[in-house]
């Protein structure tokens, strides 16, 4: 029995050695994970005014539907006031280029997401590099994840919205009746290599989008070098989109 427990605390101390427990003598550090996050930049973003690319290529990419009643809508990435967006920001003084203006705003992939913590079925979850998915063949449309998102970034399908996709994309699943939905933060791009659709459709550039674990990254220099604020940071969800100001 004592020889046995020698190999298996030996056996251990190799395994721990090759995962994150530990590291081989000789081997090189492990990197850590991605953090994903995103950047936007106001000063170029409101400059457009009106401009919807970066959603239209959103809802090309996910098939997301469009209904004629607001109360069925569908959003993954949408405008809103910045007074509204930023209610804790905003004051008489406000710069004149932020007063009424719109910007994008999104699900935020939190560091500490209230949605993940109260679904009753772990239709939702988040990722070790940050990104808070949905699997929509678990969700049971209880929409307690709604209820707890201080951002409204969740949409509920109540009409089947396979009728309604525009332009159907067909390397993308099409939801159903019933069935949560948000931005994913573009994880099927990112597996091969490609930025999210709306980075991509941003011709101002005003959409940055990287690693946070990297210090060379673009969306670390521009967190280095320009003030940005999040949306709500006071609730302790840990957003992981940035908008520079």
């Amino acid at each position: 029995m004592a020889g046995l427990s020698a190999l298996a605390v030996a056996g251990k101390r190799g395994f721990d050695a090759l995962t994150d427990g530990g590291r081989a003598e000789g081997a090189t550090e492990r990197r850590p994970a991605a953090r994903w996050a995103m950047v936007i930049d106001l000063r170029k973003c409101v400059n457009e005014g009106g401009c919807t690319d970066c959603i239209a290529a959103c809802d090309r990419a996910h098939n997301v539907p469009h209904f004629d009643e607001r109360a069925h809508d569908v959003k993954w990435i949408w405008r809103e006031p910045f007074e509204k967006a930023f209610a804790d920001h905003g004051s008489p003084y406000t710069e004149d280029a932020f007063k009424g203006a719109s910007l994008p705003v999104l699900c935020n992939h939190c560091d500490n997401p209230p949605c993940v913590r109260v679904c009753p079925v772990k239709a939702t979850w988040k990722r070790d590099d940050g990104i808070v998915m949905m699997d929509y063949h678990r969700c049971i449309g209880c929409r307690y994840c709604m209820a707890a998102c201080p951002y409204g970034a969740r949409s509920f399908n109540w009409l089947d919205p396979r009728p309604r996709v525009k332009e159907l994309n067909p390397d993308f699943p099409t939801r159903t009746k019933g069935v949560v939905e948000m931005c994913n933060f573009c994880e099927e791009r990112l597996a091969k290599g490609r930025a999210p659709a709306c980075v991509e459709a941003c011709g101002e550039q005003a959409l940055v989008f990287g690693n946070l674990h990297d210090p060379g990254s673009e969306v670390r220099r521009l967190l280095r070098t320009r003030h940005a604020i999040r949306r709500k940071p006071e609730l302790g969800t840990g957003p992981n989109v940035y908008y520079l100001v």
